[in-house]
């Protein structure tokens, strides 16, 4: 009977309501009404992008109140969303960084986005990957992670993510962030900090953005790239920021020098419009109140699908332990379902996921919840 049905995409990581179409926040149409009724001109924005946008990004991530940001100490440039802020970090960091002949080496969690991989090795990096994911229990595997990062050598270069992790949805807990802080600290590494979905994971941005807050409040001198696409859904108009925080704010002034020379022959500058969109939205407060309710409204209604996934397996009858579909965050659930299950799901069943089981959350909705459930109950009772 499925089998006939139209085929059911997990794999796009992109929002879907509950109907299954591309979501546009009111905050975003409210702003762009007034962004067209100000009748502003289409100039090129500065090399490192549209100063009220910047402005805002950074006290979103880093807060009002930040230290680092009230001291003058974070460089910054708007950047072609979180993959563009990603390939400036690793062309700074491969200009930068370099020793000698040798390409300077950056460590990501295994499993990590797939993009990561060819970004980093484009920017002439060397890419090692460092335990994160324990496929045993489905959980963090924090033990090989620190060890991994103490076995490292000293002023290693380490990418984390900041929340929501891609593809498992595992995070560290408050606690854990801080042993890992300690670890790098331990070892003098140097983090670049991914963070693509500041309240798109739990519904509260400050919340989202603990790891970066626990780092930084430990004398991080990191380096962060957000992106705006999933917190905003503004997929398509690719707004992100880099920051990089410094020693004093002589050390930020020539920073923000050195980038901007590295981003004028890459790209010249960055399209204006999103980030239009999104310094309208934070600058006020009534638009700011409606976007934080509506990427809460988001994130609730990933975290109900999970819910209901779990539920309707359990009611299936499943001898398995699906606890970790609820303990996992974000857009992404890794299912633990085998490539070989994945195949029979999407041949018999035309429920379409990537190989390693990654489902993306954004496309169950309460229409197809059920068939979900039965496909997966079908393919892990045969094995």
């Amino acid at each position: 009977v499925y089998k006939r049905q139209a085929k059911m995409g997990l794999g796009v990581g992109a929002y879907r309501d509950d109907n299954g179409k591309p979501f546009v926040l009111q905050c975003v149409r409210e702003a762009e009404k007034r962004i067209v009724n100000a009748q502003l001109d289409c100039e090129y924005a500065g090399i490192d992008g549209v100063p009220a946008f910047r402005e805002v990004a950074l006290q979103l991530a880093y807060g009002k109140d930040s230290e680092v940001l009230a001291s003058k100490r974070v460089a910054s440039a708007q950047s072609i969303s979180g993959t563009g802020a990603l390939r400036v970090a690793g062309e700074f960091l491969n200009r930068f960084v370099a020793r000698g002949d040798a390409k300077p080496r950056i460590y990501v969690p295994s499993p990590t986005w797939g993009n990561h991989m060819p970004i980093f090795g484009d920017a002439g990096l060397e890419v090692t990957p460092y335990r994160y994911y324990d496929a045993a229990n489905i959980s963090l595997d924090l033990p090989g992670m620190v060890a991994d990062l103490e076995a490292a050598p000293a002023g290693s270069i380490v990418l984390l993510h900041a929340c929501a992790h891609n593809p498992t949805g595992v995070d560290p807990d408050a606690a854990q962030w801080a042993d890992i802080s300690a670890a790098l600290k331990a070892k003098g590494h140097f983090v670049l900090l991914d963070m693509a979905y500041q309240g798109f994971a739990s519904g509260d941005p400050t919340r989202d953005a603990t790891a970066l807050h626990t780092l930084v409040a430990d004398g991080h001198n990191l380096m962060l790239c957000q992106s705006f696409a999933k917190n905003f859904g503004l997929y398509g108009q690719r707004v992100g920021l880099w920051s990089l925080v410094c020693r004093d704010s002589d050390e930020c002034d020539r920073v923000q020098s050195q980038v901007k020379r590295l981003i004028r022959p890459m790209y010249s500058n960055p399209p204006i419009h999103g980030a239009r969109v999104v310094s309208t939205i934070l600058r006020d407060p009534e638009l700011d109140t409606l976007w934080r309710q509506e990427v809460a409204s988001m994130a609730s209604r990933i975290i109900d699908m999970r819910q209901l996934l779990r539920e309707r397996l359990v009611a299936l009858g499943s001898q398995r332990d699906w606890s970790h579909i609820e303990k996992q965050i974000g857009m992404f659930c890794y299912s633990g379902l085998s490539a070989e299950q994945v195949d029979t799901l999407r041949n018999d069943w035309s429920i379409y996921m990537t190989r390693d089981g990654r489902i993306s959350m954004a496309g169950v909705t309460t229409k197809n919840v059920d068939r979900l459930a039965e496909g997966i109950h079908a393919v892990t009772s045969s094995s």
